[in-house]
Formats: structure tokens, sequence, C-alpha cells
């Protein structure tokens, strides 16, 4: 796998980071974090990881620090690996839940009365995060989290919130801590940042972490307004934290890193904007575009830009699609033939199948392998060496997962590879 990948174990050794005198971190038991601050005879709980499994786990971590009552939880928005553990923090009681009044429930999509694409979401959750992959031969990590964690209660124990935060925000005084609640979208519309003024201690929720942000999950999302998740880092930065808190990763001290990394992330989600823009006003494609669009180098080499989770091409893609739509204003787009179609008259123009068998083996001896993928794609829709080309398939997605610093895309590869070499 790819040498950054390899040192993702390390980082994500399970540990109980103290950010403040009476505030804590459960880092490494989850894909996610989860805060507790102590207060005058009760703890409010920010986050509860996505599995009940985990969120035991850190309460019993947390139980060792203090065994004061759960008052308040606190949720920084309805991502199910952040929501997930409520019940068990709950103990049985009947805490305070906090969130946004922008929240949509335990689920990945916008609120709808009317029938969504929840199968094929499950399908592509699950190649995305590398669930059923074997770890570490296939996964060690899941970019912004460790890939050997509990998923036992996966999405079991998510509680209804008790109240709603409005846009407006909240000043809150719970168990003698005065916290400011703001909306302040980013990775979703119902984001709500946690600033503890005293401690100079801001939980950030998902609008920031140590890889470059995931402006579109391979999943499936609707369109993550780039332009406001970074004017929500200048929100972030105008609280000027001594303490920064993550969704996921690690916690980020000082003044002046802090600033630094928030700085470096909002320009770089601001010039995918800015490039991608401009390439459209000029009269570029969509997939001119995705391989156009780079960050420069003094932003593509911080750690906290890598692409461990979120990837710059696949931002461009959808920042191109959530702001004009999926026509890319080539006219050759408008009718493009059945890839039935297509795969038949491409395999005859290249002088049919045993020729196109020629060049995808040298495409795989050059390590063309996505170049090798498109061609093996044109057998499978056109049904010719079925067989044959799904078992070429896996094998190939098997070896270009080898070169991916994208967690999301090598889990991808993999499990796609599993599923052909299973069925």
């Amino acid at each position: 796998m790819h040498p950054e990948l390899q040192q993702h174990p390390e980082y994500f050794q399970k540990e109980i980071i103290q950010l403040a005198d009476n505030v804590y971190m459960a880092f490494g038991y989850a894909a996610s974090n989860v805060y507790m601050i102590i207060g005058d005879g009760g703890i409010i709980i920010i986050d509860t990881s996505e599995t009940t499994s985990a969120a035991e786990n850190i309460l019993a971590e947390f139980r060792k620090i203090t065994s004061l009552p759960v008052h308040t939880i606190i949720l920084t928005h309805s991502h199910r690996d952040h929501v997930s553990g409520a019940s068990v923090f709950a103990e049985g009681g009947t805490p305070d839940i906090l969130a946004s009044e922008r929240y949509s429930g335990n689920s990945l999509f916008v609120a709808s009365d009317h029938p969504l694409p929840v199968k094929a979401m499950q399908v592509r959750t699950k190649r995305q995060f590398g669930i059923g992959l074997s770890y570490p031969d296939e996964i060690i990590g899941i970019g912004v989290g460790p890939g050997d964690r509990p998923l036992a209660g996966m999405g079991a124990g998510s509680l209804p919130p008790t109240r709603f935060i409005s846009d407006a925000g909240e000043h809150l005084s719970i168990c003698g801590i005065d916290l400011q609640l703001s909306l302040v979208p980013g990775e979703t519309p119902d984001h709500i940042i946690v600033w503890y003024a005293d401690k100079k201690v801001l939980i950030s929720g998902d609008n920031f972490y140590h890889a470059f942000p995931n402006l579109y999950a391979i999943r499936g999302t609707a369109y993550r307004d780039f332009d406001t998740w970074a004017d929500s880092i200048d929100a972030l930065l105008a609280f000027a934290p001594e303490v920064l808190g993550p969704g996921h990763t690690k916690p980020v001290f000082g003044v002046e890193t802090i600033k630094e990394s928030l700085t470096d992330y909002r320009d770089a989600i601001r010039h995918v904007v800015d490039e991608t823009r401009n390439g459209m006003d000029a009269g570029l494609t969509i997939d001119q575009l995705a391989h156009k669009v780079k960050l420069p180098p003094h932003l593509a080499e911080k750690r906290h830009l890598r692409e461990f989770y979120g990837r710059v091409d696949h931002s461009v893609r959808a920042y191109f699609v959530g702001t004009m739509g999926w026509f890319d204003g080539n006219p050759t787009s408008l009718g493009t033939l059945s890839p039935e179609d297509e795969a038949q008259k491409l395999i005859k123009l290249a002088g049919g199948k045993d020729a196109v068998w020629a060049e995808i083996a040298t495409a795989r001896d050059a390590g063309e392998f996505q170049w090798a993928l498109q061609l093996i794609d044109r057998f499978i829709f056109a049904d010719i060496d079925t067989d044959r080309a799904r078992q070429a398939k896996a094998e190939t997605l098997r070896a270009h997962a080898v070169g991916q610093i994208n967690c999301p895309t090598r889990h991808y590869y993999l499990q796609v590879a599993k599923e052909l070499e299973q069925d």
C-alpha cells in the first residue's frame, strides 16, 4: 500500500487526550472522536461514535476519570459515525440531547418524504469505508480514523434530539460550564460547533480534520456547498482558539498552529472553487478540469491536506455538477451512446476482442491500471468474455489499489474486487 498509509496504525493508537483540566478527547477508539467536559455535578458528551460497542469502550475509559452522570449530549451533526452511541452515553437516564434545528436524523440523505436510493447508498458506503475488508492486509485506516475498530452495534444507538439549536446559535450554561453553540455549515448543513471560551477550546465537528476535506463522498452525497464550508473556516478562525478538537484525527494545540492549519484548509477549498469555476467559464469540460485542477505545492504537501480522505479531482467534479448539473457543455455529451453500444463499437474498431485483450495486458504490464480498467469494462458492457473480464477487473483493481493514498478509493477498489471474485 501507499507508504504514507502505512503510518496510520501508529497515528490512530487509542488514547484519552486531555485538552484542558476538565476536557478530554477519546481518540482512536472509533471512526470519529468523542469529547467529555466535566462540570459541576455532571458531564457533557460531544458526539457519540458510530457503534454502541465503541461507545461502551469510550465510556469505560471516561469512567476511569469521573463517575459523574451524563447531563447533556451535544451532536455536532447528524452523520451516523457521530450519533450512533448516544444510548450508551445516556446510561439509562434522560440527558438533554442537543442538535441543530437543521438536524436530519441518522441519515446520509437530506430529509425527504419520498423513496430514496437507500440500497445503493448502503452498498457504496460499505465500499467506501472498507467494511468487510481484512485488517491490516486490506484496510489499515479509513483516512481520518482507525481501520481496526469495533463495528458491533453500527448505527444502533442513536437517540432523537430533545432540544434543537436555532441558526442564531445559543450561549448555554450546563453544569456550571458556559458554552457557545454556533451553526457553522460545512460537511453538512446541520453542523454546529462548540466553543468553550474559558478554556479557549473549540470543537469543530467535521469542518476540519487532518486530511483534504471530503468535499464529495464517493458513497454518494448531495452537493456540499464549498463556498459555505470555506466561509465556516473563517468563522472558526475568528474564535482564535488555543485548542482545536476536530471530529476526526488528533487535536491541534497553539493559536498560531491552529491559525495556519485552518487558513491552509480554507485556502485549499477556495483554490479548488476558483480554479474549477474559472475553467468552467473558459469552456473546459468536467473531465478536463478533473485532470487539470491541482493544489499548489505549498498546500499539497501539508500533512493536514494530504488526500487521505477527500480528493481534489472528486471535488472538482462535485463542484461542476453541484453548480451546473451533469451537462458539461460539450454537445456530444447531450446524447451519448449506451455503454453497451459504445463497447461493441470500440471492440470492433480496435480489431476485435483479441486486440483489446492484448492492449489490456500491455497496459497492466506498464502500470496503466486505469486504462486497463476502462478497456475491461468494455467487455463487461458488451457481454463478451464476461467471466474473464470480471476476473481481470478484480485483479486490476487490486493492483491499482496499491498506489492509492486516498483511503475511500483504495477501499472501493478492494471491496469491488472481492465482490467480483465472490459472485
